[in-house]
């Protein structure tokens, strides 16, 4: 069974140019590497519906949901989840910001499809949740939205919140899209980065702190980029040579710059040479090594780092019991790590038991959790965590 057995190995041409050099493809593509057959499980909160077993009540072990089968990927928000199956959007979790693009404000508590995403003969082949909104990326290399727009995130001209998805506006050749909790960010194919929403901390990587902004930009002097994360107020681009380029709010540590100085532009993130996948939780980092080994940096007072204390990091730090790792994904205030082996592995806050390990209780350092051995990508939100498992 193949999940990302060769992750750290596979070679992926960029459409740069028949000049080009090769670029390591990471684990941000996690579809790239299924045999299909794959399932969904979540655990933690379910409050708003966001565990998508039609309750509302918490769990402290993964359950899987009905009726999703064949997923490709998996995207969690602050409350909201999406899954990507043959090109079409699911959705389900909280609604009072449009998030789940079912055209209501209602929360959904079980999946339904997303209408009206792809148009013509274009399908959807990567999705992306910020807080409360939603993120698609269709075949032709557009990009469409829905969800919150008081900060412009959704990248249509306005500040309307949508309940339907709509176009960003201006956007072609789009290989990658990612969602933070008010900002979007776009890759395009020639390894440059656009960024829209909101901006008052540096978030958009331009060298400015607008409110709003509502239609793409440019992010100042970015090439080279194969992969995108955004958290609560910062973004992290990792470069084709292995080393991670950060910018904007930087008051716990998370641009790993080795300061607490937001920065309205990128900066490097100090000592990192070999990354091969990067993630970002509220106002947390982490990077996959070519080794499988993770670094984190940044906020600590909830054990998200997993370096066994509550002290923030401005630089980053080997987290220690556990290797051979495949890929990486956050919630708001924990981690997970999924190893060649199907392991999971998390750490951090666990107060609804977001964490899976059928407990409540805060972890400084990972975990392995019990009956898991099919992992494939694992991302979460506020106090619940959606696990892709291969099944078949």
């Amino acid at each position: 069974m193949t999940r990302f057995t060769k992750v750290r190995k596979l070679i992926k041409w960029a459409s740069l140019g028949a000049s080009a050099a090769p670029l390591l493809i990471v684990a941000a593509a996690p579809n790239s590497f299924a045999d299909g057959g794959d399932t969904v499980w979540t655990t933690g909160l379910g409050d708003s519906g966001q565990l998508g077993n039609g309750s509302t009540a918490s769990r402290r072990t993964f359950g899987q949901i009905g009726g999703l089968d064949n997923v490709d990927e998996v995207a969690g928000g602050r409350e909201h989840v999406l899954a990507l199956i043959n090109g079409v959007v699911w959705s389900w979790g909280e609604g009072s910001k449009g998030a789940t693009g079912q055209g209501t404000t209602a929360d959904r508590s079980v999946p339904a499809p997303v209408t009206g995403v792809a148009t013509g003969n274009n399908t959807v082949t990567n999705i992306s949740t910020g807080h409360y909104h939603s993120l698609a990326l269709l075949s032709n290399g557009e990009v469409r939205a829905w969800g919150f727009n008081a900060m412009g995130q959704l990248g249509d001209g306005t500040k309307t919140k949508r309940t339907r998805p709509v176009t960003v506006t201006g956007l072609t050749s789009v290989v990658d899209v990612v969602g933070g909790r008010d900002m979007s960010y776009a890759l395009l194919d020639d390894g440059t980065v656009k960024s829209w929403g909101g901006g008052g901390n540096g978030e958009l990587g331009n060298g400015q702190r607008p409110t709003a902004q509502t239609t793409p930009v440019n992010v100042s002097g970015l090439t080279g980029v194969v992969a995108l994360a955004a958290g609560r107020n910062h973004a992290l681009a990792l470069k084709g040579n292995g080393t991670i380029m950060s910018w904007g709010l930087n008051t716990s540590g998370q641009l790993g710059d080795g300061t607490k100085t937001s920065r309205a532009t990128p900066v490097p993130v100090s000592g990192i040479t070999t990354a091969v996948g990067i993630a970002t939780g509220a106002d947390h980092s982490v990077a996959l090594l070519e080794s499988g080994r993770v670094m984190t940096w940044g906020e600590a007072g909830r054990g998200q780092l997993g370096l066994g204390s509550k002290t923030d990091r401005t630089t980053p730090v080997l987290v220690n019991g556990v290797t051979d790792v495949v890929f990486i994904g956050c919630g708001r205030d924990h981690t997970m790590a999924v190893t060649s082996s199907g392991s999971l592995f998390a750490w951090g806050m666990n107060d609804f038991g977001q964490l899976g390990d059928g407990t409540a209780t805060m972890r400084l350092s990972p975990i392995q959790v019990p009956g898991i051995t099919d992992a494939v990508e694992a991302h979460g939100g506020r106090g619940y965590t959606v696990l892709r498992r291969n099944t078949a």
